[in-house]
């Protein structure tokens, strides 16, 4: 690529501003992206986190950064309250599916749905990370950091656990204190906050977090029988299962090394969860984290938050059961900044995957053979080197595609060049099909024809679940479309 590009400025919810990136090594960019709790299939508002970390990589691969990415796999330790009560999701998961009450079972579920968000992201079109570390497979690292806490003072023990004392942490909870109501990337309201901390009387100040769950008690409150208590690891403290909080610690330091450059997640897991891996890590071993804290805003429904323990959650299966293509909801995805909060309606969605079609469309009828067009390509780097402003790139594109200046051939090599940020997949698309294979008289419109290209793009590939929606989307419009020896034919129902 020939060096790096440009100065690229993102916003760092750890000072609350705009920040030029300085990276720790020059050229190379070091990243942690919270990952999935792997209890149940991730639901679209989860995936939002991972287009936009997608995008936030291509946006340094593009500029001629190297990046390693790390997204950890939680599959264990992650109990149903943040604040270290309720029964862990894992065991929660192994209920719900009437499997035993033992390690092996645990983490044959949680394969199971790792494999599941595995194929969310390719449907995503989102690069896949270097690393997958798993939580079970980190226990002699959290141990480690925990011993590390234990020799500093930073911990005690109580009945259900070893808990980190926030009290000797000067600064504790500096992630994220300001006004979300004014500024929507950093922080939560306060007074949630606070509900999200443990009501346990042994601990020394509200906000002290466990980083070793034992055995003896799986929540706030004792109870031998919970199915937790019948697993766990052995440790210097006794029988059980680290924290949640102490596994993000663990696993990012030792595959990015302390500091790194950049930890993403969702504004959700600014009160408490980052706000722990960063005392826990910077007390354990003097120096930060990491040093650029990137959060993206939720996506609601109806206006309210959606969420795996109200049921019903939205998945890409439920999406593709309504013929909404997933790259469709990527693109949408990208039609907001990454820090601003997004209502779902599926009427939205599926207007964003016309405007979708029509882009790919257009560009698979230009010409091949041009070259990039420099002014479009100094605006589109502008744009995505301002904290990653994607939805100005989007017009952008817009903006090009009408533009009557410049050459069909060069506007399609400047689009794809600018899809390598984007991540749509525009030039998948096939050449459009000789009209003679279209045998009905009647015009049939442009969509309906991308709609038809794209399915036979996917049953060549042999996914026939994203040809089916494919064609229920074109049944929708009143069209029937059939396979031929020359590809397909489009009639009006």
């Amino acid at each position: 690529m020939g060096g790096i590009k440009m100065e690229i400025k993102i916003y760092n919810t750890l000072t609350r501003k705009k920040e030029v990136f300085k990276p720790l090594k020059a050229g190379e960019v070091g990243m942690y992206n919270c990952g999935p709790t792997v209890y149940d299939r991730a639901h679209i508002g989860n995936l939002r986190a991972y287009v936009f970390a997608d995008t936030l990589r291509r946006m340094f691969e593009y500029n001629g950064y190297k990046v390693k990415q790390v997204v950890n796999i939680t599959d264990v330790g992650h109990l149903t309250s943040d604040a270290d009560s309720g029964e862990d999701k894992m065991t929660k998961a192994l209920a719900r599916e009437n499997m035993p009450f033992t390690l092996a079972a645990m983490k044959d579920v949680g394969t199971k749905y790792f494999n599941a968000f595995v194929e969310d992201l390719k449907e995503l079109n989102i690069e896949l990370p270097n690393d997958f570390p798993r939580a079970s497979e980190h226990i002699a690292e959290d141990i480690e950091l925990i011993k590390a806490l234990e020799k500093s003072g930073y911990v005690y023990t109580i009945k259900d656990g070893i808990y980190f004392d926030t009290a000797k942490f000067k600064g504790y909870g500096k992630l994220g204190k300001s006004n979300p109501d004014k500024e929507n990337a950093a922080g939560a309201d306060s007074s949630k906050d606070k509900a999200r901390i443990a009501v346990n009387p042994e601990k020394r100040n509200p906000a002290d977090f466990v980083v070793w769950k034992l055995n003896n008690s799986s929540g706030s409150n004792s109870n031998n029988e919970s199915p937790t208590n019948s697993i766990g690891w052995d440790s210097p403290w006794g029988k059980g299962f680290p924290g949640w909080h102490i596994e993000c610690s663990a696993m990012s330091r030792k595959y990015l090394g302390q500091p790194f450059d950049i930890h993403t997640g969702g504004i959700d897991h600014i009160p408490v969860h980052h706000n722990n891996e960063i005392a826990q890590s910077e007390a354990a071993y003097g120096v930060p984290l990491a040093d650029y804290w990137m959060h993206n805003a939720f996506i609601t429904v109806r206006n309210s938050k959606m969420a795996k323990s109200a049921g019903g959650f939205i998945t890409l299966e439920t999406l593709q059961g309504e013929s909404v293509s997933p790259l469709a909801y990527r693109y949408w995805l990208l039609t907001a900044h990454y820090r601003s909060p997004v209502n779902f309606t599926y009427e939205a969605v599926k207007a964003a995957q016309n405007g979708l079609i029509r882009l790919m469309a257009t560009v698979s009828d230009y010409p091949e053979g041009g070259t990039v067009i420099s002014s479009y390509k100094e605006r589109f780097e502008a744009y995505i080197g301002d904290d990653l402003d994607l939805p100005q790139a989007v017009a952008l594109v817009w903006d090009l595609i009408k533009d009557t200046e410049h050459t069909l051939a060069n506007k399609r090599a400047t689009v794809l060049d600018f899809d390598r940020v984007l991540g749509l997949d525009i030039g998948s698309v096939p050449k459009s099909i000789d009209a003679g294979g279209i045998t009905d008289n009647e015009e049939i419109p442009e969509d309906v024809i991308a709609l038809a290209e794209a399915r036979e793009e996917a049953r060549k590939s042999k996914d026939w679940k994203k040809a089916d929606a494919f064609r229920l989307e074109i049944e929708s419009r009143g069209f029937e479309v059939s396979d031929n020896d020359k590809g397909f034919r489009i009639v009006k129902k």
